[in-house]
This record gives C-alpha cells, sequence and structure tokens, in this order.
C-alpha cells in the first residue's frame, strides 16, 4: 500500500510538471513571436504626393482649395510667408511656403523626427532619382539633387540613437526674382549653414 500511494505522488508530480513546463513553452513561444515581429516605421505610408501641391510654380489658390487654413510667418519686399500644417497618421508638423505675387518660390518642411531616415531618403530617390552631392559631417549628413526640372531639392538628416529626418527644402533654380529674394532654407537653416557651405565649394 505505501508503494502504491508513493507511485500515484510521484505520478502526480510528474503530470504537474509536465503541465507546467507546456505552460511556459507556450508563452514562450508567444512572446518570442511578438519580439520577432517587424517593426513598421511611422512613415513607412508617407506619401511625398502630400507635399506636390506646396512645390514652386504652384498657384496659391491651389493650395486654399485643398489646405484652406494657413498662418502668415512673413511679409516683406513682395513676398509672403505662410505656414501650413500636414497631417500623418495622429501627428501633424509645420510646412513653410514663400510666394511672390500668388506663386510658390520655394518650400521648407520641418520633418517629424519619429520619421526614420531610410524610409523618407529612399521615397526621395523614387520619386527625384539618386541625390547629385552628398555631404557628411559627423553625425549629420546633407542630400542635394541639383536640378531635377528647374527644382532644387535639399534633404538633412541626423542620428542619434537612430538617424532622423530634420528638414526638406524645394527652390527653384532659374527664377528672376527681385534682388532681395531670400529662400526659406537660407533663413530658417542657419545651424546647419557651414554643411552647407562645405558641400558648395
Amino acid at each position: 500500500m505505501k508503494n502504491s500511494r508513493n507511485y500515484k505522488y510521484l505520478y502526480t508530480q510528474y503530470k504537474k510538471t509536465i503541465k507546467r513546463n507546456i505552460f511556459y513553452l507556450v508563452v514562450l513561444s508567444v512572446y518570442s513571436s511578438n519580439a520577432l515581429t517587424k517593426v513598421t516605421p511611422p512613415n513607412y505610408d508617407f506619401s511625398l504626393d502630400k507635399v506636390q501641391v506646396f512645390l514652386p510654380g504652384t498657384k496659391l489658390s491651389e493650395i486654399q482649395k485643398k489646405y484652406p487654413e494657413n498662418e502668415l510667418m512673413i511679409k516683406e519686399d513682395g513676398f509672403i510667408t505662410y505656414r501650413y500644417y500636414i497631417e500623418h497618421i495622429r501627428y501633424k508638423f509645420p510646412l513653410l511656403v514663400q510666394t511672390y505675387n500668388g506663386i510658390v518660390t520655394d518650400v521648407f518642411m520641418k520633418l517629424p523626427s519619429y520619421f526614420l531616415h531610410n524610409v523618407f531618403h529612399q521615397s526621395l530617390i523614387n520619386r527625384i532619382g539618386p541625390q547629385d552631392k552628398y555631404k557628411k559631417i559627423e553625425e549629420q549628413a546633407i542630400y542635394i539633387w541639383s536640378n531635377k526640372k528647374n527644382l532644387k531639392h535639399t534633404y538633412f538628416a541626423s542620428c542619434t540613437i537612430t538617424c532622423f529626418p530634420v528638414y526638406y527644402s524645394v527652390e527653384q533654380v532659374q527664377q528672376n526674382y527681385s534682388k532681395q529674394y531670400t529662400t526659406l532654407l537660407t533663413k530658417f537653416n542657419a545651424s546647419e549653414s557651414g554643411l552647407l557651405k562645405s558641400l558648395s565649394q
């Protein structure tokens, strides 16, 4: 009788151990599956089509149809700069548009830091081809497309733990504006001016 009770006890403990191990394996399997799931970057589905309406040469009236809300930022020497906001997912970020006589002269967009550099850079390459110029200093880099259909595209990125876009600017290559004309890129990127100068040399 004693041996029989010991056997039952050991068998009961054995079944508990097996059940416990199966439970742990299931939990570990679920955790591993979630851990290995591909993380989708926030800007994976951001389309440059959202920027198309703001490109140089566009009439301000055309922008107003799609983006009726704006904020007047600067008005001098006939040039007027407006601030618009582009929404993506649950975020929105500013885009500055400079105009002259109701026509866009250039655009400057401050990009969200939660965007991934590789994704945004590739989207530019897919749209306008590889950049003509590239310069990297420490953890900052600038990319320039010198002349794409009379438009100069400038993209600036930086890295900390990850690499992220900082700004994107588009201006006309050939234009006949007055001598007072200064691009938004020149006005608003003083901190990166050294990188720009080194690239133009």
